[in-house]
Order: C-alpha cells, then sequence, then structure tokens
C-alpha cells in the first residue's frame, strides 16, 4: 500500500478512528489492532511474504528470551550467531542471489569460459533491509546487555512489523520503539497535529518534488547519448532532488502516520543538501542507517581508532557495506566508494567532526565559504548519484564523461508535460522553504503556519492533477 495511495488515504483515517475511539483504554488491544493492520498493510503488496517476516520475528523473538536467560557468554554469542544467520541469510538469498550468480559468471566470460545458470524468479520482499536491520537490532542489543527481551511476542511482532515504517524506514532501534508498546498512550492533539503537518510535508516533497522530477530523470538518463552537458547536469541534479524528495518524504509521512497513533520515530532526514561537507552529509542524510552501520558495524570494527590504515579500512568497509545495502548492482557498489572516497581526505585531516551546527545558524544568509562548501559537497553528490541511478557502472560512465566532455550548454527542453524552466523554478521554491525553515523539523512549525499549510496543498493538488503517481524509490531496497 502506497502513502501516496487513495487507499492509504482511507486505510490510516479508520486505523485512527478505531485506534483511540474504540480501544483507547487498552493498550494490549491496540497492539493487536497494531498487529493486524500491519500485516495488513504488509500483505497488500503481496500477502506471501507475510511469512518471512512472521518468521524473522518468531526467531529473533525466541533467541531473545533465550538470550536474557543466559548466564554463558559463549552460548549468548552462539545464538546472536544464529539470529545474524538466519536475518542475512534471508536478506541474502532474496536480494543477492541472481547479483552474485551473475557477477560469478561474468567473470568467468571475461576469461573465455562460458558458463551457465538455470536462474530463480526470486522476488525481493518489499522493504526485508530495512525490517532485517531492526530486528538484528533487538537482539544485538539483548546480547549487549542495552535491552532485556521482551515477553510479550505481540508487542514484539507489532515493533517488527509496524506499518508506518515497516517498507522504508526509519530504521527503529528496540530501545527506543519497543519500550512505547508497553507504556499507555494517551492522545495529544498537539502531537496529532504535528503528525498531520508532516505527512501533508511528506506528500509535498513526494508529489509535488520527486514526482515532478522523476520523468525528466527517466528521459535524461534514457537518452544521456543525445543530450548536452548543461542536460547531463540537470539530470543529476533532479535526480538528486527526485531520491530527496521521494526518501524523505516518506520518511515525513511515516513519522507523521505514527504521531497519530501516539508513537515517535526518530528524524531520518536534517536537510542534507545544505552540508558543507560530506561527513556533515551522512550525519543529516538517512540518519537511521547511518547510525545503524556506524553503531553495528563501524565502532566496532574500531572507529576512528588506531593506525589510519585501519581507519581507512574501516570507513571503505562502511561505504561499501551501505552501498551494497541499497541494491544489488554493481552501480551502487561504485556509488558507496566514491562516497568512501570523498570521506577519506575529511576522515585524514581529523575534521569530520568540524560542522556540527547548523550552517548559518544565526544569520539569514550564508557567508561566501558556506555557499562554497555547501555547492562543493552538492556537485559531489550529484557526481555520486549518477551512479546510484545509471543501470550500469559502464552507463554511468559514459554519462559522466559526455557531461565533461560535450560542453554544450544550449537549454533543451525534454519533451514532457513540464519544460525545464518551470522544473527549477519549483525546485528553487523548495530550496528557500527548506533554508528558511531549516531551524524547525518542518516549514509549519515557523510563522504564517496556516498561510504555507493552504499553499503547500494547493501546489499537492494541481501538482497531482498533471502528474502520475509513482512508487516510492526505496521500496526496491
Amino acid at each position: 500500500m502506497l502513502f501516496n495511495s487513495f487507499e492509504y488515504l482511507f486505510f490510516l483515517p479508520l486505523v485512527f478512528t478505531i485506534y483511540w475511539f474504540l480501544l483507547k483504554n487498552t493498550v494490549k488491544g491496540q497492539n493487536i489492532f497494531v498487529l493486524l493492520v500491519s500485516y495488513l498493510f504488509y500483505g497488500w503488496w503481496d500477502w506471501r511474504f507475510l511469512a518471512l517476516i512472521a518468521f524473522s520475528t518468531l526467531v529473533d523473538y525466541v533467541v531473545g528470551l533465550k538470550m536474557s536467560r543466559e548466564h554463558s557468554q559463549t552460548r549468548k554469542k552462539g545464538l546472536l550467531i544464529v539470529s545474524l544467520t538466519i536475518n542475512l541469510g534471508l536478506l541474502g538469498f532474496f536480494k543477492y542471489y541472481n547479483f552474485f550468480v551473475d557477477s560469478w559468471i561474468s567473470a568467468f566470460d571475461t576469461l573465455g569460459v562460458s558458463m551457465h545458470k538455470s536462474t530463480l524468479d526470486i522476488i525481493l520482499p518489499v522493504g526485508i533491509s530495512f525490517y532485517t536491520f531492526q530486528t538484528l537490532s533487538y537482539t544485538i542489543d539483548i546480547y549487549r546487555g542495552k535491552l532485556r527481551s521482551t515477553l510479550s511476542l505481540i508487542n514484539f511482532a507489532a515493533y517488527i512489523s509496524f506499518f508506518p515504517q515497516l517498507v522504508a524506514g526509519p530504521i527503529e532501534r528496540a530501545t527506543n520503539l519497543l519500550p512505547q508498546f508497553v507504556k499507555k498512550r494517551v492522545f495529544n492533539e498537539e502531537k496529532a497535529i504535528s503528525g498531520v503537518n508532516l505527512i501533508i510535508w511528506g506528500l509535498f516533497q513526494k508529489v509535488v518534488i520527486a514526482d515532478s522530477c522523476a520523468p525528466y530523470v527517466d528521459a535524461i538518463f534514457g537518452g544521456y547519448q543525445e543530450v548536452n552537458s548543461l542536460s547531463l547536469a540537470l539530470g543529476a541534479v533532479y535526480f538528486a532532488f527526485q531520491i530527496y524528495g521521494d526518501f524523505a518524504g516518506y520518511s515525513n509521512i511515516a513519522i507523521g502516520s505514527a504521531r497519530l497513533l501516539g508513537f515517535d520515530l526518530m528524524r531520518n532526514f536534517n536537510y542534507p543538501y545544505f552540508s558543507r561537507d560530506m561527513a556533515e552529509f551522512w550525519r543529516r542524510w538517512h540518519i537511521s542507517l547511518s547510525t545503524w552501520f556506524r553503531d553495528y558495524v563501524y565502532i566496532p570494527l574500531g572507529g576512528s581508532r588506531g593506525t589510519k590504515v585501519n581507519q581507512l579500512r574501516n570507513v571503505l568497509i562502511i561505504f561499501l557495506v551501505s552501498g551494497l545495502w541499497h541494491g544489488a548492482n554493481w552501480t551502487f557498489v561504485f556509488w558507496g566508494a566514491l562516497h568512501a572516497l570523498f570521506f577519506i581526505p575529511i576522515l585524514l585531516s581529523k575534521s569530520n567532526r568540524k560542522n556540527l551546527d547548523q550552517v548559518a545558524h544565526n544569520t539569514i544568509l550564508p557567508n561566501f565559504k558556506e555557499i562554497l562548501q555547501m555547492l562543493c559537497t552538492f556537485i559531489l553528490a550529484c557526481i555520486a548519484w549518477v551512479f546510484f541511478r545509471a543501470d550500469g557502472v559502464k552507463i554511468a560512465g559514459r554519462y559522466l564523461y559526455r557531461l565533461f566532455t560535450d560542453l554544450t550548454f544550449d537549454i533543451e527542453f525534454i519533451s514532457n508535460d513540464r519544460y525545464t524552466v518551470e522544473l527549477l523554478l519549483l525546485i528553487a521554491i523548495f530550496i528557500i522553504i527548506e533554508w528558511i525553515h531549516k531551524r524547525y523539523e518542518h516549514p509549519f512549525q515557523g510563522k504564517c503556519k496556516f498561510v504555507k499549510l493552504a499553499f503547500i496543498l494547493l501546489l499537492i493538488f494541481t501538482q497531482g492533477a498533471y502528474s502520475n503517481p509513482n512508487d516510492f524509490i526505496y521500496f526496491q531496497f
């Protein structure tokens, strides 16, 4: 079920009404209801994969119980290995089987050895990368002694399958979300209004920004050999805003939907394109994933401690794994490798913790140095996004080669519903709105909130009349 669909438009108010008006006095009843509607939400896509998420849930529920009762560290480690093996094994099979088999065959083909395979028709379950990491955080934190196992299978299953963030995050830690299923939730009007505002802002990011950029991105990347350098540059910029509007929009709708039910999810995006270096970018982009890799992979590897060689190794591993997490394609691995190359000079110069505050914190406009820093960071991000979006590494290379060698900058009007100038104006308005409200979680927290709300709603409805609804990009991960 898509957040930007008519089904969800009816689903969420119905869930809200039953949850607060019929079940408000029973936490257990609310949790059972959340579990049922979450499975309905997930099964709306393909009911066959409900068994998969139920299996992962049961495995880690049992592992968690046994781990909490064990006193032997060796046995606890053995139980953790069981959880890691089963969950990562399922993720690896469904997501990477064909990728590794195809890569193996291609490697032999380059050596002149012909190999054949019988390809399995493996469908990637929506959200498997997200809920796998979510359930793993539970068993890892129990092993580390940061969390005690829950006795309630209902609460744990509801935590794993919680529909607002089930298929595309934020990736919630058990230490944050699971306790919220235990305590009584009381309806809070201010929190509910905040949730509605986040949903509206998320729809604006998705419907108005991401879906407006999508046809131009498809046209430019699909015909990159026929367009000039300006169009290729715009294609990269458009995709940067498409994926940002798409993913940040999903996250905001998820957080807002959860707030309507009395839950608090972590913030997943914090105006990443106002970053002054790539280290700051990764503190502001897909925060739930970057902090997950930091806490469960990077720090256990040694983090920024040890020799320079070890530090460089850890950075390279974390970004390559992050790239591979996004998809079973070498383009994502190259995307991760590029970000590692962008990050390494910052690490070596020990400036990775330099820009921790908000840019232009006490001023309306940034200074020249900050403008230059943000522009350079955005350009580097766009170069990497080319690999993320392209259908293959060679295509991404040819795209960038033409971008830097064609050197023709005539405005080309791509044959789509809207002209390039109008789209650039829309993106400029979006940047201005975000800049003015960069101190806030969303734009409706500032002054003249009702005027801005009316403006955003108008844009959503008018844009919706001209645009086709698209799936969220991160559904494929």
